[in-house]
């Protein structure tokens, strides 16, 4: 037995060895596949220990670690709870007997000790928490070398990261859960209240006592040891204490919720100061982790502190701050710079600026970080994505300006003038050197330049008068040059390249700044200011535009269309005075006398744009974009239509009205697209002619046919071509295509009934069985049918109420006959394609599913069809699109419904309609369905997305109501009968109740332990929830009491009391309204008594 022991660790070890040092593919794959097959095998656990006491390689030993991981993590046929503290006691001692161990072997056994201290943080033997001694754990590491405490620092920092991240291991934890987010916050929560500030303090007492000792930079485990620490340290500073998951994307917003228990940290001075110590007395290279530590110190709430307290506080980050801008040595580093940036622009996110004056050294500070700034950015090249703090630090000292207090002078009108010029010049100083050495061009990513943009526009209108000077210098030296260079025979390319970089740079600017008024309260000056900037652009517009048939710069137009829509949103339409002084300026000097002529200038550049550009899509889309903004007029106006109106009567409006053809506009041509999805900006493009031929439309026939000629001979070529046997399917699909995409534009147009009826008329019978056709042929290419069956969403969607027939009108119940033939056409084909490679399964399949979901949620709740008549005169239109819709859902799988976005929102919304409006149909379906059903919407209601939880709490209220219903119904002694739905669906709901009851733990659990972000949606499915399960809410309700403290379970009996508190058994709207208010009462009463107390969230297996 002992040799075949040994025999069957040999080959463990080889298969380890050839997995992780092997380059044939091939033996790399059988060996994996045999190692998954040792993993699921009975015996893994007593090979691992084997692996861990005889193996002779570090990967053998990782092989074992990493098996006991998942063993521990696994949710079927878990681990006893004895065996789990074998394997913790035993991981424990074998890294305190073998210091020597490769690296990412006690990476992994660390790993492992923080995955089953996680997963049973709410485990009890005898009445003890037998995980939860991770301090006591690790103390033996930490009294011994430098190399155990390390390791002892590892397990602790690990350990922390385990606990704070909704990872994986999230959904591990207890298998029985539905909502593993739930059970991770309980573990959070407890762990931060009962051991994080002690791993906390335990982690700066042994910085204090490293940074005391002097230390031996020259000692490599000296150096681990330190790094391990600010590791620990910035991980009990980064967990997430009250359970926003905050997105670390939005860097800019983050305040760090320090529990109030840990003030006494924070108001003692010496743990601000350690850290800079630190920063001064260490290598650059451990650095970043100081300052990173400090960006969360300088964010921590400001509730945390009263006012005289967080003066002193704020007065000691500052100090700090000016003693490293007073020695920037180790900013050279990169990485040291950009954490540095982000400390710079926590000063003002978490501050405010009537504060920082106050502070004692501001003066001298606000100089060093602006002369900090303008050396960054005339340094464009180090560390561009840096500057991004440092501008959004200036910006919003900047808009603070008009609200500032205090008496003390911020100086700011002083040096954001400098921090602006720095940004302009630095950028146009750029461009030589980007085009001489081949550099990447920052202009090429145009999300970047649009936030720097975003964030000048306010800095540069401070201290205005100064900026515009600027500008109109700088642009008028580019200008002559650019134009002296044109007219010289030998102008060399590069100087040509250089002076349009730099004006390019210039027009985006000057969008900005015009764009940034909206900010701040403007003035008549500035609006002349805003007049000399316009009328420079415009006239540099004229210039470029007569080059077009030679040349054209790309990037230039793309910064004038950023220019034109900025000038758009604050000096175009009823709103603006049309006294302002920048209007007087244009007649000056343009003679552009009225709005009337400014928008002639705006559909001038338009038409240019689509005559020469129509091959570049960039410009092309976002040319048509400006042309749909401005047929909008303004958004927020009622009265906008007046300069919509001015629009119309152009000439050059009305051109494109009447000639709207690829002759005329080359990107509507159906060859010119090498992709059809190219096609898209065709809909934007139709839905701006739409809106403007809708201005004086009325109920003339005559000039709609005459706008439709293009598109009817569009139809009439396809249905040609189908009519044919043998034609070029290439042709037909862009021909198709293009024709729906632009009717999707005209029709998302049309909001109103008489102009919405004209093209129902117009499409309906005629056109209609070739949009049926054209899904038949083509329903396995995506790009062909999402356009198609967006059309038909489009078309059924009673936006407007504009689909209104007449009384004696069937056309209603046409459309949805069409609606329900193209939906059970494609639904049933689609269902043929098999099986679809998952990265492309949305692509082709689930997308035209959700489109599909969509158009029926759209037709069902439009109020244009009695859906009663379907049935009475035996028309199987309805039946037919709501089975298709069955057996589209039971083809996906309940992963993907989450998974998606559009189809989650599109699956929801139309299950909401279903369940308001056709219950019978629902009640009346198979059980594995219905099962099928209410778990999706149990999934959907701990789903990340607010529109698909509430939409999943309307459904729940629907079923919950219904079935409420029915049931009083069959207790009461009546003459008829229940149908046989209701009487099936009663069944198939005794038959489960489990069902119900895990949504009534779901939806009490949300609303008590979570950020219950739409607690009124919540609160309607709830009652009924209750009193179809009256026993089971009573056992949950004593669950929950029991859970508390003890001295906390009277005031928690008391919540649930006051919660039902003249609550009757019904659920008639009075009762209804009744509850919500009494649960609001609850949640709020709820969390005052959790916040109070010093146990966290220790109603551990409330639901398990």
């Amino acid at each position: 037995m002992r040799d075949q022991g040994r025999k069957s660790l040999a080959q463990l070890e080889n298969l380890c060895k050839q997995l992780y040092e092997t380059t044939d593919t091939t033996t790399r794959l059988q060996a994996e596949k045999a190692l998954v097959e040792f993993t699921n095998s009975p015996d893994c656990l007593s090979k691992c220990q084997l692996l861990l006491e005889r193996g002779s390689s570090s990967y053998s030993q990782l092989l074992a670690a990493t098996c006991l991981t998942k063993l521990v993590s696994r949710t079927n046929n878990p681990l006893p709870l004895e065996q789990r503290i074998d394997i913790r006691n035993y991981v424990l001692n074998y890294l305190a007997t073998r210091p020597k161990l490769a690296t990412f072997v006690t990476q992994a056994l660390i790993q492992l000790y923080a995955r089953i201290t996680k997963l049973g943080w709410f485990d009890c033997q005898k009445d003890d928490y037998v995980f939860r001694n991770a301090i006591t754990d690790v103390t033996r590491f930490l009294q011994d070398s430098v190399e155990y405490c390390i390791i002892g620092v590892t397990i602790l920092s690990q350990l922390t990261n385990e606990i704070n991240q909704v990872s994986a291991t999230a959904f591990l934890i207890e298998a029985d859960t539905t909502h593993p987010l739930t059970k991770h916050r309980k573990i959070a929560s407890s762990f931060r209240d009962s051991s994080l500030f002690d791993i906390f303090t335990l982690s700066c007492n042994l910085l204090k006592q490293a940074s005391g000792k002097n230390l031996n930079l020259n000692d490599e485990s000296q150096h681990g040891l330190l790094m391990q620490l600010l590791k620990l340290t910035h991980n009990c500073l980064n967990f997430d204490f009250i359970g926003t998951s905050t997105d670390e994307s939005s860097d800019d917003l983050c305040t760090v919720q320090i529990p109030t228990s840990w003030r006494s940290a924070f108001l003692d001075s010496s743990t601000l100061q350690l850290f800079f110590d630190l920063y001064h007395s260490i290598p650059p290279s451990f650095s970043p982790l100081v300052l990173s530590c400090l960006v969360q110190i300088a964010s921590v709430r400001r509730s945390l502190f009263n006012n005289a307290e967080r003066a002193k506080f704020l007065s000691h980050l500052v100090d700090g701050v000016k003693r490293i801008l007073e020695n920037p040595q180790s900013l050279s580093d990169p990485n040291n710079y950009h954490e540095f940036c982000r400390l710079l622009a926590r000063l003002k996110s978490n501050y405010q600026l009537g504060e920082l004056v106050k502070v004692e050294n501001y003066p001298e500070v606000i100089r060093l970080i602006a002369n900090f700034t303008v050396t960054s950015l005339q340094h464009w090249e180090f560390a561009p994505n840096s500057v991004h703090y440092l501008l959004s630090l200036w910006q919003r000292l900047a808009a603070s300006v008009p609200y500032v207090k205090a008496t003390e002078p911020h100086m700011l009108e002083t040096y954001t003038p400098e921090v602006t010029k720095a940004y302009i010049t630095s950028r146009l100083e750029s461009v030589h050197i980007i085009l001489r050495d081949g550099l990447e061009d920052p202009l090429e990513d145009t999300g970047l330049v649009q936030q720097q943009l975003d964030q000048l526009s306010t800095i540069g209108r401070c201290e205005y008068e100064k900026t515009c000077a600027l500008l109109v210098q700088l642009f008028d030296q580019s200008a002559q040059s650019y134009q002296e260079l044109l007219q010289s025979a030998s102008a060399s390319p590069m100087d040509i390249a250089v002076q349009e970089g730099r004006l390019t740079w210039l027009v985006y600017i000057i969008g900005a700044v015009i764009g940034g008024r909206v900010s701040f309260a403007s003035t008549d000056e500035q609006d002349a200011m805003d007049g000399e900037l316009v009328c420079r652009v415009l006239q540099l517009m004229n210039l470029t535009d007569s080059r077009l048939a030679q040349a054209g710069n790309e990037k230039l137009e793309l910064a004038m269309l950023s220019f034109f829509e900025q000038f758009r949103k604050i000096y175009i339409g009823d709103q603006v005075q049309k006294s302002s002084k920048l209007y007087r300026r244009l007649s000056e000097v343009l003679g552009l006398n009225d709005e009337t002529m400014v928008l002639s200038v705006f559909i001038g550049k338009i038409i240019t744009n689509l005559k020469y550009w129509g091959r570049c899509e960039p410009i092309t889309s976002k040319t048509l974009q400006l042309l749909n903004d401005l047929s909008i007029g303004y958004p927020f106006l009622n009265c906008s239509h007046l300069s919509v109106r001015k629009l119309v009567k152009l000439s050059a409006v009305q051109f494109m009205l009447n000639n709207h053809t690829s002759e005329h506009f080359s990107f509507l041509g159906i060859n010119n697209q090498s992709n059809l999805t190219d096609m898209r900006c065709r809909t934007t493009f139709y839905t701006a002619l739409g809106r403007l031929l809708m201005v004086d439309l009325g109920e003339d026939e005559d000039q709609y046919e005459q706008f439709m000629l293009p598109l009817t001979a569009a139809f009439e070529a396809v249905a040609q071509m189908f009519s044919t046997n043998t034609f070029n399917e290439q042709e037909a699909k862009r021909t198709l295509v293009g024709l729906v995409r632009d009717l999707r534009g005209i029709a998302f147009a049309f909001n109103a009934k008489t102009s919405f009826m004209m093209l129902f008329e117009w499409i309906y019978p005629s056109y209609m069985p070739i949009l049926q056709r054209a899904i038949e042929l083509w329903y396995h290419d995506p790009a062909c049918t999402t356009p198609v069956l967006k059309l038909m969403a489009e078309l059924v969607h009673n936006r407007s109420q504009r689909l209104q027939f007449d009384v004696s009108s069937p056309n209603g119940i046409l459309l949805f006959r069409e609606t329900s033939k193209m939906i059970t056409m494609y639904g049933n084909r689609i269902l043929t394609l098999g099986e679809v490679p998952k990265d492309q399964v949305y692509a082709l399949k689930l997308k035209g599913i959700s489109i599909c979901f969509s158009m029926l949620k759209a037709a069902l709740s439009g109020s244009y069809v009695n859906f009663g008549v379907f049935r009475l005169y035996g028309d199987d239109a309805l039946d037919n699109a709501l089975q298709t819709f069955i057996k589209l859902l039971l083809s996906i799988p309940h992963s993907d419904l989450l998974d998606y976005p559009k189809l989650s929102q599109s699956y929801y919304s139309l299950l909401e309609v279903l369940t308001q409006d056709h219950m019978n149909f629902i009640a009346s379906l198979e059980p594995h369905v219905i099962m099928y059903i209410l778990s999706s919407i149990s999934e959907g209601l701990t789903a990340l997305d607010t529109m698909v939880c509430t939409g999943c709490c309307s459904c729940l209220d629907h079923i919950v109501t219904y079935l409420f219903k029915q049931l009083s119904r069959s207790t009461k002694k009546r003459t008829t009968p229940l149908n046989q739905e209701s009487d099936r669906f009663l069944h198939i709901m005794q038959q489960h109740p489990e069902m119900i009851q895990q949504m009534l733990s779901t939806v009490l659990n949300i609303i008590i332990f979570e950020d219950c972000r739409n607690q009124w949606s919540m609160s309607r499915p709830l009652l009924g929830l209750i009193l179809l399960n009256e026993k089971y809410f009573s056992d949950l309700r004593n669950s929950i009491v029991n859970s508390q403290p003890p001295e906390k379970q009277q005031a928690m009996h008391l919540c649930f009391e006051n919660l039902m508190e003249g609550i009757e058994r019904n659920l008639l709207t009075k009762n209804r309204d009744r509850f919500t208010q009494n649960l609001s009462a609850f949640r709020r009463e709820v969390n005052d008594s959790m916040k109070n107390s010093s146990y966290g969230v220790n109603s551990s297996d409330m639901m398990s």
